[in-house]
């Protein structure tokens, strides 16, 4: 079997010769595959009205558990985006409809947004219609060899995400 990696390795290795082009054989899948993914992943967000921004943001809160609530500061930790990009994320998913505000009784001066009911029945359908997408791309590995990938990934994964210093 050949993709479309193999054809561009093959001409690298013959237009630069000098050059150890190894890496593109894992890096360019890797590569491909995120897009591949990125394009499933949109397509399923979209059949429920939900951009992918909106998504990390409402699967975070419904990850926290009951209440399904977070302060804005660990949104955006859990979102990876600056304070303002966050603030602007949060008035657009209200006045959606799919969370709110509430005051923080822990701090007079700050705020949790919590998931309302409309925005947990949305993104519940979507994370389950996700999963079903996903399984339906990885049903070409057995268990054994998903589990494998998955380590293996992890591997390449883990320095990108430990915090800083560590």
């Amino acid at each position: 079997m050949e993709d479309e990696v193999d054809r561009l390795v093959t001409a690298w290795q013959a237009e630069r010769p000098d050059l150890d082009v190894r890496p593109l054989h894992v890096l360019s899948r890797v590569s491909r595959l995120a897009r591949h993914l990125d394009r499933a992943r949109r397509a399923v967000f979209a059949a429920h009205d939900l951009e992918p921004w909106e998504f990390d943001v409402l699967t975070a809160l419904r990850r926290a558990g009951s209440p399904y609530q977070l302060s804005p500061g660990r949104l955006l930790r859990a979102t990876l985006v600056t304070s303002g990009t966050m603030t602007n994320r949060i008035d657009r998913l209200e006045a959606a409809g799919l969370v709110r505000r509430h005051p923080d009784p822990a701090d007079k001066r700050g705020v949790q947004v919590r998931l309302t009911d409309k925005g947990r029945t949305r993104v519940d359908a979507a994370f389950a219609d996700l999963l079903n997408r996903e399984h339906d791309i990885l049903a070409g590995l057995s268990a054994s060899e998903r589990a494998t990938l998955a380590d293996l990934l992890r591997t390449l994964l883990a320095p990108f995400d430990a915090p800083p210093g560590s």
